[in-house]
């Protein structure tokens, strides 16, 4: 019995991990707008809508670097030891957006 909760967990978690913003790393479930926008209105299922909208970056001038200080920062104020706002500031680095530089 304690082996399927494990499997379970697990398996949402791994669901989570495919379907996050592939620019800042949220996980799309929690984006209020269910994800970003193209241009014709359609939602594209890789960005959401807080860095993605109307076929675009909101801000595409945007660093990889300062898109990791503002996930650190995010992750402090919601009061994240140091060890996960280190490791999801360097999972921003395997997202779609940023694998090329």
């Amino acid at each position: 019995m304690c082996e399927m909760k494990v499997i379970k967990k697990i398996k949402r978690q791994m669901e989570l991990e495919r379907q996050r913003c592939q620019s800042c790393g949220m996980p799309l479930c929690y984006d209020p707008k269910g994800g970003g926008s193209e241009k014709d209105g359609r939602r594209n299922p890789d960005y959401c809508s807080f860095c993605y909208e109307d076929g675009a970056f909101k801000d595409p001038e945007l660093t990889l670097g300062q898109m990791q200080q503002r996930a650190r920062e995010l992750l402090r104020k919601r009061n994240q030891p140091w060890y996960i706002r280190a490791y999801m500031a360097h999972r921003i680095t395997t997202l779609k957006r940023w694998r090329s530089n």
